[in-house]
Protein backbone atom coordinates (compact mmCIF):
# COMPACT_ATOMS: atom_id res chain seq x y z
CA UNK A 1 0.00 0.00 0.00
CA UNK A 2 1.80 3.22 -1.02
CA UNK A 3 0.62 6.36 0.41
CA UNK A 4 3.32 8.40 -0.40
CA UNK A 5 1.64 10.90 -3.19
CA UNK A 6 -1.31 11.30 -1.06
CA UNK A 7 -1.52 14.83 0.20
CA UNK A 8 -3.30 17.96 -0.19
CA UNK A 9 -2.63 21.38 0.56
CA UNK A 10 -3.95 23.57 3.11
CA UNK A 11 -5.49 27.24 2.49
CA UNK A 12 -8.77 27.43 4.95
CA UNK A 13 -7.13 29.72 7.41
CA UNK A 14 -4.78 31.63 9.26
CA UNK A 15 -4.02 31.43 13.45
CA UNK A 16 -1.89 34.66 14.97
CA UNK A 17 -1.46 35.22 18.50
CA UNK A 18 -3.06 39.32 17.61
CA UNK A 19 -6.41 37.10 17.25
CA UNK A 20 -6.62 34.51 20.07
CA UNK A 21 -7.98 34.93 23.65
CA UNK A 22 -5.21 35.11 26.02
CA UNK A 23 -7.59 32.38 27.67
CA UNK A 24 -6.87 29.06 25.85
CA UNK A 25 -10.52 27.32 26.76
CA UNK A 26 -11.72 30.55 25.74
CA UNK A 27 -10.48 29.81 22.66
CA UNK A 28 -11.64 26.11 22.43
CA UNK A 29 -15.31 27.47 22.77
CA UNK A 30 -14.48 29.92 19.98
CA UNK A 31 -13.37 27.20 17.73
CA UNK A 32 -15.64 24.69 19.09
CA UNK A 33 -18.66 26.94 18.24
CA UNK A 34 -16.91 27.11 14.71
CA UNK A 35 -16.68 23.17 14.24
CA UNK A 36 -20.64 22.99 14.97
CA UNK A 37 -21.32 25.94 13.03
CA UNK A 38 -19.52 24.39 9.85
CA UNK A 39 -22.32 20.97 10.66
CA UNK A 40 -18.81 18.74 11.64
CA UNK A 41 -20.45 15.14 12.74
CA UNK A 42 -19.43 14.15 15.80
CA UNK A 43 -17.63 17.89 16.78
CA UNK A 44 -16.97 16.67 20.10
CA UNK A 45 -15.26 13.90 19.66
CA UNK A 46 -11.79 13.24 20.88
CA UNK A 47 -8.62 11.08 20.18
CA UNK A 48 -8.17 10.33 24.41
CA UNK A 49 -4.54 9.25 25.00
CA UNK A 50 -3.26 7.29 28.31
CA UNK A 51 0.07 4.91 29.11
CA UNK A 52 0.84 2.31 31.74
CA UNK A 53 4.00 1.14 32.18
CA UNK A 54 4.99 3.56 29.83
CA UNK A 55 3.14 2.12 27.13
CA UNK A 56 0.84 4.21 25.34
CA UNK A 57 -3.10 3.74 24.08
CA UNK A 58 -5.44 5.88 22.08
CA UNK A 59 -9.16 5.90 21.54
CA UNK A 60 -12.07 8.07 20.39
CA UNK A 61 -14.18 9.33 23.10
CA UNK A 62 -16.99 12.02 23.47
CA UNK A 63 -16.85 15.50 24.82
CA UNK A 64 -19.60 15.81 27.31
CA UNK A 65 -18.32 19.31 29.03
CA UNK A 66 -16.00 21.81 29.80
CA UNK A 67 -16.80 22.06 33.54
CA UNK A 68 -14.83 24.80 36.02
CA UNK A 69 -11.67 24.65 33.49
CA UNK A 70 -11.89 20.68 32.93
CA UNK A 71 -12.83 18.65 30.04
CA UNK A 72 -15.29 15.96 31.06
CA UNK A 73 -15.93 12.83 29.67
CA UNK A 74 -17.92 9.60 30.71
CA UNK A 75 -16.88 5.28 30.95
CA UNK A 76 -16.84 2.33 32.32
CA UNK A 77 -14.50 2.78 35.25
CA UNK A 78 -13.65 -1.04 34.74
CA UNK A 79 -12.14 -0.35 31.58
CA UNK A 80 -9.08 -0.24 30.44
CA UNK A 81 -8.50 3.27 30.02
CA UNK A 82 -10.34 3.88 33.65
CA UNK A 83 -7.40 1.69 35.15
CA UNK A 84 -4.90 3.39 32.94
CA UNK A 85 -6.22 6.82 34.47
CA UNK A 86 -6.19 5.81 38.01
CA UNK A 87 -2.89 4.44 37.52
CA UNK A 88 -0.89 7.43 35.83
CA UNK A 89 -3.36 10.55 35.50
CA UNK A 90 -1.46 12.05 33.14
CA UNK A 91 -3.42 11.79 29.70
CA UNK A 92 -3.52 13.69 26.52
CA UNK A 93 -6.87 14.99 23.54
CA UNK A 94 -7.07 15.77 20.34
CA UNK A 95 -9.87 17.09 18.46
CA UNK A 96 -9.79 17.06 14.83
CA UNK A 97 -11.66 18.80 12.23
CA UNK A 98 -10.55 17.79 9.44
CA UNK A 99 -13.03 20.36 6.75
CA UNK A 100 -11.37 23.20 9.08
CA UNK A 101 -8.13 22.06 8.60
CA UNK A 102 -7.84 22.73 12.53
CA UNK A 103 -6.62 20.71 15.22
CA UNK A 104 -6.71 20.86 19.29
CA UNK A 105 -3.81 19.02 21.24
CA UNK A 106 -4.68 18.94 25.36
CA UNK A 107 -2.67 17.83 27.91
CA UNK A 108 -3.79 17.45 31.70
CA UNK A 109 -4.16 15.11 34.51
CA UNK A 110 -7.28 13.54 34.66
CA UNK A 111 -9.40 12.56 37.84
CA UNK A 112 -12.65 11.02 38.33
CA UNK A 113 -15.75 13.03 39.02
CA UNK A 114 -18.00 13.28 41.80
CA UNK A 115 -21.40 10.64 42.27
CA UNK A 116 -23.14 13.68 41.95
CA UNK A 117 -21.97 14.57 38.79
CA UNK A 118 -21.95 11.28 37.46
CA UNK A 119 -25.29 10.54 38.68
CA UNK A 120 -26.69 13.89 37.05
CA UNK A 121 -24.98 13.18 33.52
CA UNK A 122 -26.53 9.29 33.32
CA UNK A 123 -29.93 10.73 34.15
CA UNK A 124 -29.46 11.92 30.72
CA UNK A 125 -28.26 9.46 28.90
CA UNK A 126 -30.97 7.72 26.65
CA UNK A 127 -32.68 4.56 27.75
CA UNK A 128 -30.63 1.48 25.75
CA UNK A 129 -27.00 3.36 26.66
CA UNK A 130 -28.26 3.24 30.28
CA UNK A 131 -28.97 -0.48 29.72
CA UNK A 132 -25.63 -1.11 27.75
CA UNK A 133 -23.67 0.59 31.01
CA UNK A 134 -25.17 -2.32 32.83
CA UNK A 135 -24.74 -5.12 30.43
CA UNK A 136 -21.43 -4.67 29.24
CA UNK A 137 -18.28 -5.59 30.88
CA UNK A 138 -16.55 -2.81 28.66
CA UNK A 139 -12.68 -4.19 27.83
CA UNK A 140 -13.53 -7.61 29.00
CA UNK A 141 -13.02 -10.25 26.92
CA UNK A 142 -16.41 -11.82 25.94
CA UNK A 143 -16.89 -15.25 24.35
CA UNK A 144 -19.05 -14.37 21.67
CA UNK A 145 -21.43 -10.93 20.69
CA UNK A 146 -24.85 -13.06 22.10
CA UNK A 147 -23.17 -12.77 25.63
CA UNK A 148 -23.43 -9.32 25.24
CA UNK A 149 -26.83 -9.59 23.87
CA UNK A 150 -28.22 -11.81 26.97
CA UNK A 151 -26.38 -9.87 29.46
CA UNK A 152 -28.84 -6.47 27.46
CA UNK A 153 -31.70 -8.17 27.77
CA UNK A 154 -31.50 -9.51 31.56
CA UNK A 155 -31.15 -5.67 32.18
CA UNK A 156 -34.35 -5.02 30.31
CA UNK A 157 -35.76 -7.51 32.47
CA UNK A 158 -34.39 -6.50 35.92
CA UNK A 159 -35.62 -2.95 35.16
CA UNK A 160 -38.74 -2.94 33.63
CA UNK A 161 -40.12 0.21 33.18
CA UNK A 162 -38.35 1.62 36.17
CA UNK A 163 -35.80 4.66 36.31
CA UNK A 164 -32.60 2.98 35.82
CA UNK A 165 -30.18 3.60 38.51
CA UNK A 166 -26.28 4.15 37.58
CA UNK A 167 -23.86 1.78 38.10
CA UNK A 168 -21.12 1.72 40.44
CA UNK A 169 -19.02 0.64 38.32
CA UNK A 170 -20.17 3.63 35.92
CA UNK A 171 -18.46 7.08 35.98
CA UNK A 172 -16.41 10.04 34.69
CA UNK A 173 -13.09 11.73 34.47
CA UNK A 174 -12.32 15.73 34.49
CA UNK A 175 -8.79 16.30 32.71
CA UNK A 176 -7.82 19.55 33.54
CA UNK A 177 -5.17 21.06 30.99
CA UNK A 178 -1.98 22.08 31.66
CA UNK A 179 -0.66 22.49 27.70
CA UNK A 180 -3.00 23.27 25.44
CA UNK A 181 -1.94 23.62 21.38
CA UNK A 182 -4.14 25.59 18.57
CA UNK A 183 -2.95 23.93 15.04
CA UNK A 184 -3.83 25.76 11.92
CA UNK A 185 -3.39 24.02 8.74
CA UNK A 186 -1.43 26.82 5.83
CA UNK A 187 0.06 26.22 2.66
CA UNK A 188 3.28 24.98 2.08
CA UNK A 189 3.09 22.82 5.22
CA UNK A 190 4.36 26.34 6.83
CA UNK A 191 0.99 25.19 9.27
CA UNK A 192 0.37 28.01 12.68
CA UNK A 193 1.29 26.42 16.03
CA UNK A 194 0.35 28.53 19.06
CA UNK A 195 0.40 26.41 22.25
CA UNK A 196 -0.43 27.89 25.78
CA UNK A 197 1.48 26.49 28.79
CA UNK A 198 0.10 26.92 32.24
CA UNK A 199 2.20 28.91 34.69
CA UNK A 200 1.76 30.41 38.37
CA UNK A 201 0.43 33.59 37.29
CA UNK A 202 -1.93 32.50 33.76
CA UNK A 203 -1.33 31.20 30.57
CA UNK A 204 1.66 31.96 28.35
CA UNK A 205 1.26 31.61 24.66
CA UNK A 206 4.20 30.76 22.36
CA UNK A 207 4.39 29.70 18.90
CA UNK A 208 6.31 26.48 17.35
CA UNK A 209 7.94 25.80 14.22
CA UNK A 210 5.42 23.73 12.29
Amino acid sequence: MDLADRRRDYDNGTLDERDVSPDPLVQFAHWYGAAEAAGIPDANAAALATAHDGRPTVRIILLKGVVDGAFQFFTNWESRKAHELDSNPHAGLLFFWQSLERQIRIEGAAERVSAAIADAYFATRPRESQLGAWASPQSAVLPDRDTLIRAFKDAERRFGDATIPRPVHWGGYALTPSVMEFWQGRAGRLHDRLVYRREKAGWSLTRLAP
